[in-house]
């Protein structure tokens, strides 16, 4: 049986090209199309089964990506929600995925990509463009990873929505030492981004959404 996919994106070219795509893949189809997150919430609501993965736009009339992801995660906190996004605002991106969001994605991606976010969400729940081994189920080859006490602090931090220098003020650090701390994850986890970091402690229930 395939995964039941929902659009929510104000642009009907981009939405109508991205659900020929999506019906594509071998183990995806399109159910609906939303142009905004109300029309998308009155749809829902009336639904007897929630649709598998939601593509969620970020930048929308009437009710944006932000506000329909709050009000998503009030009333179906399992919902799995991938973002879309014409950019890679960590800001934006980051209060998303508190709300619940699973990943996201630029909207020029290749299709394989979308593909292989489709999968790993559907497979897993969540998806991290930049660690591929967050993309499927963890197998006893991939190493456990251990922190120490202070990582783990910054790891909280970092899911808020204090700067850098805000969360040295928090630990009592200098913003070097901070750096260091940053550095040393995105090497430790494989991540390039702060993004990936959130993804990283969310999916690991390092912090609660």
């Amino acid at each position: 049986m395939k995964h039941t996919v929902t659009i929510v994106d104000d642009h009907s070219l981009f939405a109508k090209s991205l659900t020929v795509l999506v019906n594509s893949f071998t183990d995806f189809r399109v159910v609906y199309h939303a142009k905004n997150g109300k029309q998308f919430l009155d749809w829902i609501a009336h639904q007897k089964n929630t649709p598998d993965i939601v593509l969620l736009d970020v930048n929308m009339p009437v009710l944006n990506g932000l506000e329909t992801m709050s009000l998503l995660y009030e009333q179906f906190p399992n919902l799995k929600v991938l973002i879309l996004s014409m950019d890679d605002d960590d800001e934006t991106i980051i209060r998303m995925l508190r709300r619940g969001a699973r990943g996201y994605l630029l909207k020029d991606i290749d299709p394989e990509i979308l593909q292989s976010a489709l999968l790993a969400v559907a497979s897993n729940g969540f998806y991290n463009a930049e660690n591929k081994n967050y993309n499927f189920r963890e197998t006893e080859l991939i190493p456990k990873i251990i922190f120490k006490k202070r990582e783990i602090e910054f790891l909280k931090w970092v899911c808020t929505e204090k700067t850098y220098k805000e969360i040295a003020q928090e630990m009592f650090l200098s913003p070097k030492t901070i750096d260091g701390y940053r550095e040393n994850l995105f090497e430790k986890l494989n991540v390039r981004s702060r993004v990936g970091l959130v993804l990283y402690a969310i999916k690991n229930k390092i912090i609660n959404i």
